[in-house]
């Protein structure tokens, strides 16, 4: 039951996001009692009495906290009452928290990403079509995605995102993969989050975010930061470095053979300061983790089979992909918990 019920956690935390319940608790202030919050919800009124439970499973799961608050001389027919406040997690979920993984959130559980997940079986059953998304919406996620404006917008929102969260944390804890850089192409930069925080990190590096001519169209660079527009599969602009972050679990083996070769093509020899730079998953073996950290993995890999044609990689597999695409050497360091930074050379 608990397996078949577990899908009820994260569409009711999209209701509260939804809701803007996260940002009131956060713009109150101090612990907000159930009638403060009620009144503040846009909800139609009659519904007012159902928040109770909607926040009551929140609590449980751990997304807001409960605080027992002392009573006023006008609550006397009351002990005590309790109010909410945001649990650390919860900050996540704030519009304007700079590292919010809002967007993140209601990308994945959108109905055009969740449905093809009912067509799963069909999938398996089926000779022709790539991808469970592809016989829900009849083409690739990539195809869709340049046709339909609002999977486009929140598709491009949730990774805008999670760039800035995972850069931050890169351009921390990971600062020496830059150094003696003159010049680095972020392939697949997108609107260049990664490229704009990398060029204010390292003013003395030549910044480039790649993407397809219709996403960097019309975007403006700076000083050290410039946009250019291709395909990665017949060229990359030549660099010390290759930057991609969650690019190549979208494709399968073969497709990504194709890229690295691209990316070794744009690069230096190793020993003129030529790398690429891969911010991915490897997938833990049991030994390794927590069991909630591998279960995120193998949720991730299902997300790919779905969705597109790749997967999450073992760092078996990964170490054969690189030497299958001609690289020589790597060092494997872990960063966020479920992604690793992997240093790949020619």
């Amino acid at each position: 039951m608990y397996h078949i019920f577990s899908f009820i956690n994260p569409m009711s935390l999209k209701c509260a996001v939804q809701l803007q319940i996260p940002d009131i608790i956060h713009r109150h202030g101090a612990p907000m009692l159930l009638s403060e919050l009620v009144d503040a919800l846009s909800i139609n009124k009659e519904r007012s009495h159902f928040v109770y439970r909607l926040m009551r499973i929140l609590v449980h799961s751990g997304f807001f906290l409960k605080q027992k608050i002392p009573i006023t001389e006008r609550d006397e027919e009351e002990e005590e009452k309790e109010a909410y406040l945001l649990a650390p997690t919860s900050r996540l979920l704030l519009k304007e928290e700079p590292l919010s993984t809002r967007p993140f959130l209601l990308a994945m559980l959108d109905p055009i990403l969740m449905d093809p997940w009912q067509n799963m079986s069909k999938w398996f059953q089926n000779d022709d079509v790539a991808t469970p998304f592809h016989i829900t919406h009849g083409k690739s996620l990539w195809d869709f995605a340049s046709q339909e404006p609002r999977l486009n917008h929140f598709f491009n929102e949730a990774l805008v995102g999670d760039a800035r969260l995972v850069t931050n944390v890169v351009l921390k804890h990971c600062k020496g993969a830059f150094e003696g850089l003159d010049s680095i192409v972020d392939v697949g930069g997108g609107t260049g989050t990664v490229a704009k925080a990398i060029a204010k990190a390292f003013p003395e590096i030549n910044c480039i975010s790649f993407d397809l001519p219709h996403v960097v169209n019309g975007m403006e660079g700076s000083k050290n930061l410039s946009y250019v527009g291709g395909d990665m599969f017949e060229a990359i602009p030549k660099a010390d470095a290759i930057f991609m972050k969650w690019i190549l679990h979208d494709w399968n083996d073969e497709n990504c053979i194709k890229i690295l070769k691209r990316c070794k093509d744009a690069i230096p020899s190793k020993e003129n300061r030529g790398k690429l730079i891969i911010v991915d998953m490897v997938v833990m073996n049991n030994e390794v983790g927590s069991d909630e950290s591998l279960e995120t993995q193998l949720f991730f890999d299902m997300l790919m089979m779905t969705d597109t044609t790749g997967k999450e990689r073992t760092k078996k597999e990964w170490v054969k992909l690189l030497l299958d695409a001609g690289f020589s050497d790597y060092k494997f360091t872990p960063i966020l918990g479920l992604r690793s930074l992997i240093e790949v050379y020619p």
